[in-house]
């Protein structure tokens, strides 16, 4: 391990891993396979690019869009680590030209998209090198049970078998249930005790959920409030997509977008504005996120629900990649479920996967409405017990007074008790409003003593109670695509008025992130020109956590700057003089004021 820390602190200026680290790289080096699952921003590349120095021959990383391969390279040749890739982008003489560069050891690292592995002449070219590890990154797209399964993930096993090198296999991934775990493990022929697993707690990432009042509203605030940071927006649909772009591009908000129906040209100009800075914040579907290591990004915003935790989380967590605070955030209505409802609806998989997304979404609905801890609510979901709440996220920090609702909760669960709890939250919803739908008197519960007992309120307002009641654990649903609703336990002592019930209101957006100081905004102007004279984006450069240590270190020599946390030799070299002389004349500048001050005094 002596020479994985000097490749650390040398390639990449770090002088100690991060927990898991040391243990995968040790399977590695011993020859065994290995399963990192961490949380993003947890240091998963380190745990492969690290014994890709130190072993013989080359590393193959397979990863699942092309479009990000590019700036991965971007960032480990800034490193001055030999990386190249090759993909559908390039034409046949480039690719010949890269396995030649591979077959003579000139590079360490070659990343490839799963398809590749479709082809038999790939396969035998692949099989020619002297392949010593391959890594699978995304590796729950290996599995069927989890959030983004890819069948092209499924030749993996086979075509790692054909390599005649017999290389080391490692897989990583952010997000995997206990079962997605298993399958992967099962997959790629990990032993169990080779699984490292480090949490999915990210200590520097706060969890909010917005209910009960406008989005549009709430976004415009939240974006003039923290106009100086880097996000992403997440939308369901192109529609929404572009609704919410024009509406923020309208409100003056340095704002682009990103989906599946935009020409490849106009995808890529717009994802290289945001990764630059230009844009800083990014309207977008789920296509758009993974893989991209931009660091600075502070936060992530989902205007719309997605369809399961494990979505959400990753998608989440590419908020903070640098370790600074940032901050995830839901705007939850109701009504979106419909929209996720509708895409499973339409989907060709069999009634098992249907219903195993049904179940995802429940959960989905059921973190939306806990009153609990975010991040413990996310933590047991991944089958991780025994957490502390994390004292940053909405609910911890929630210091809206309760109002008591125990009445309007007794006329709910009296309602669903008189249908004899054979019916779900929409038509509970109807007949507490007094709705004349067809199906009421169908079913003659309009002579129910509940139908219209809450007339003076919208069916929307009393769905969204209903979610409320059920992630308050007052009402159980049911599975599948109309889950009908049952009373609980603890519903029955509110019925019977040994319990109450109470809810908290709607908040305010607020400034919450850091802001940036004149000398880190210098650091970060100077980050800038060097990226855009090198056409990369400026977190490759350096971090933001690597400006703010500079600011607050403010070395003086090369020495000095060698030993901030992720200045490397390769990166000292090309541009610590620059920042030094930025450093040197900020000093200067600061004690020609001070020197003014105290005259003037």
């Amino acid at each position: 391990m002596q020479d994985a820390l000097a490749a650390l602190k040398e390639k990449f200026g770090y002088s100690s891993f991060r927990p898991g680290q040391e243990e995968v790289i040790n399977h590695l080096l011993n020859g065994e396979n290995a399963l990192a699952v961490m949380p993003t921003g947890g240091g998963k590349s380190l745990c492969y690019q690290i014994p890709a120095l130190l072993m013989p021959g080359i590393t193959i990383v397979i990863s699942p869009l092309i479009a990000l391969m590019k700036d991965q390279v971007d960032a480990l040749n800034e490193e001055g680590i030999a990386a190249t890739y090759i993909n559908s982008s390039l034409s046949f003489p480039e690719i010949d030209h890269r396995f030649a560069m591979a077959a003579r050891g000139d590079v360490q690292l070659l990343y490839i998209a799963p398809e590749r592995l479709d082809s038999d002449r790939f396969l035998r070219e692949l099989s020619s090198l002297n392949v010593s590890m391959v890594a699978v990154d995304e590796a729950h797209c290996i599995s069927q049970w989890g959030h983004d399964f890819r069948p092209s993930y499924l030749t993996l096993t086979e075509a790692i078998a054909q390599l005649p090198s017999h290389p080391v296999v490692i897989a990583l991934t952010a997000t995997a249930t206990r079962k997605v775990a298993a399958d992967i493990r099962a997959r790629l022929g990990i032993p169990d005790a080779n699984e490292v697993n480090t949490g999915f707690a990210r200590d520097n990432l706060s969890f909010r959920v917005i209910k009960d009042q406008n989005k549009d509203t709430y976004l415009l605030e939240y974006l003039k409030l923290n106009n100086d940071q880097s996000g992403i927006i997440y939308a369901s649909t192109r529609k929404e997509v572009e609704r919410l772009y024009h509406l923020l591009e309208a409100n003056h908000v340095a704002v682009t977008y990103y989906h599946g129906g935009m020409s490849e040209g106009d995808r890529n100009a717009n994802q290289e504005d945001w990764l630059f800075d230009r844009k800083p914040v990014m309207v977008a579907t789920n296509a758009f996120g993974m893989g991209i290591d931009k660091s600075n990004v502070r936060f992530v915003i989902h205007a719309q629900v997605p369809g399961d935790l494990e979505s959400y989380y990753q998608e989440a967590g590419r908020a903070g990649r640098d370790g600074l605070p940032s901050e995830a955030i839901l705007l939850f209505k109701p009504n979106d479920l419909q929209i996720r409802r509708f895409f499973i609806d339409q989907s060709e998989m069999d009634d098992e996967f249907k219903q195993n997304e049904y179940r995802k979404l429940h959960e989905m609905q059921q973190y939306a409405n806990t009153q609990d801890c975010l991040q413990q609510f996310i933590l047991r979901y991944f089958g991780q017990t025994g957490s502390q709440p994390c004292g940053r996220c909405s609910n911890c920090l929630d210091e809206r007074a309760f109002q008591d609702v125990t009445v309007d909760a007794q006329k709910v669960l009296s309602c669903v008790k008189r249908m004899r709890e054979r019916f779900g939250k929409s038509l509970v919803a109807q007949v507490l409003t007094g709705a004349k739908t067809a199906r009421v008197r169908e079913l003659h519960l309009n002579e129910l003593p509940t139908y219209g007992l809450m007339s003076s309120q919208t069916q929307s307002h009393i769905n969204e109670f209903i979610d409320f009641l059920v992630a308050s654990g007052y009402l159980n649903q049911g599975a599948g695509q109309y889950p009908t609703l049952s009373v609980s336990d603890q519903g029955v002592s509110v019925l019977l008025g040994k319990a109450q019930v109470q809810r908290k209101m709607a908040v305010k957006a607020t400034k919450t992130l850091p802001v940036a100081d004149d000398l880190f905004q210098a650091l970060r102007e100077l980050r800038t020109n060097f990226a855009e004279q090198q056409h990369v984006p400026p977190y490759v450069i350096f971090s933001d956590q690597t400006l703010r240590e500079l600011a607050a270190q403010r070395p003086t020599t090369r020495v000095a700057m060698l030993n901030v946390r992720g200045v490397g030799q390769n990166k000292l070299d090309k541009y610590g003089d620059a920042y030094l002389e930025l450093l040197r004349n900020w000093e200067q500048g600061a004690d020609s004021s001070a020197a003014v001050a105290n005259t003037e005094a």
